[in-house]
């Protein structure tokens, strides 16, 4: 199983397709009616999907895999009870089949199976994929037992402020934010490597968007990272060399996860700017019901 996508409702979708092409350096992977789809240089149909809205929104955070990962995922959620709904064919690039599962805080979690892989594409200044998405949560314990519970994930490591899931190898595919409201923290677009995302830090910068947060190295995941907001609203990252881990991984602790005064990274160096994150980190919330 693996992370594949983020589906967004955004409220001018002609600026915010110009930014994802010519800035964030996604590429074009068709469109749909009102919805555009782009890709990254790995062998995922697309990684991003927009669609004009009047108000911005999260519409599902999409996973994919096998037809039997996909449906032991099905077979959890139907005893569980959880609301869903079943797809024979997905209108998205790839197609697929499977299904759409509300989460503990109205999270829509799309599971893809049957998708048609395309060659990854040489292109080192793009994102390769993304790697994870982080939601905030009113709830986090309850988001966390929906995710092990019903989705078969697995927790990597639990901080004062998050809880951080796994669905492979990689150390987090999604996380759970403490926050007093439930919406979308951010997405990280995972690099080639370091030097891939200072370039892509120096380029935003380029185009008159200054960082949020970083550079730094986070703790959990040991990924280095860039925080900018987009030009529609959400908080998007650049991010490079997260862990992998197995089975012998020993979960963290908050107590395992504290930093010494003045720092909030590996490397020390970082400022984030909390107000403005925090800001951008409410634009995103999840409809009601199932879309």
């Amino acid at each position: 199983m693996q992370l594949r996508s983020v589906e967004l409702d955004v409220t001018h979708l002609a600026e915010a397709a110009d930014f994802l092409e010519r800035v964030w350096r996604l590429l074009p992977a068709g469109r749909s009616g009102a919805t555009q789809f782009f890709r990254g240089s790995g062998a995922h149909p697309h990684v991003l999907s927009i669609r004009q809205s009047n108000a911005p929104a999260v519409t599902a955070i999409t996973l994919s895999g096998s037809k039997d990962e996909v449906d032991s995922v099905h077979a959890r959620v139907r005893l569980s009870g959880a609301p869903h709904k079943d797809v024979a064919r997905f209108d998205l690039p790839g197609e697929g089949s499977g299904f759409v599962v509300q989460g503990a805080e109205a999270q829509a979690y799309r599971f893809v199976a049957d998708a048609a892989t395309p060659a990854p594409i040489e292109a080192p200044d793009s994102p390769i994929q993304i790697t994870h998405a982080v939601m905030n949560a009113v709830d986090v314990a309850a988001c966390e037992k929906f995710a092990v519970e019903v989705l078969g994930f697995k927790v990597s490591d639990r901080t004062r402020m998050m809880t951080f899931v796994r669905c492979n190898r990689k150390h987090h595919c999604c996380a759970y934010a403490h926050a007093d409201f439930s919406s979308l923290n951010h997405i990280a677009f995972e690099m080639q490597d370091l030097d891939a995302v200072m370039r892509g830090i120096g380029r935003m910068r380029d185009a008159g968007f200054e960082m949020i947060w970083g550079p730094g190295r986070h703790g959990p995941g040991n990924n280095v990272f860039g925080y900018f907001i987009s030009p529609f609203g959400s908080v998007i990252e650049y991010t490079a060399e997260v862990s992998e881990v197995d089975e012998n991984y020993r979960v963290g602790a908050p107590e395992d996860w504290k930093w010494p005064p003045g720092r909030i990274d590996h490397w020390g160096l970082s400022m984030k700017d909390v107000d403005k994150a925090h800001a951008a980190e409410r634009t995103y919330r999840f409809p009601a019901a199932l879309a």
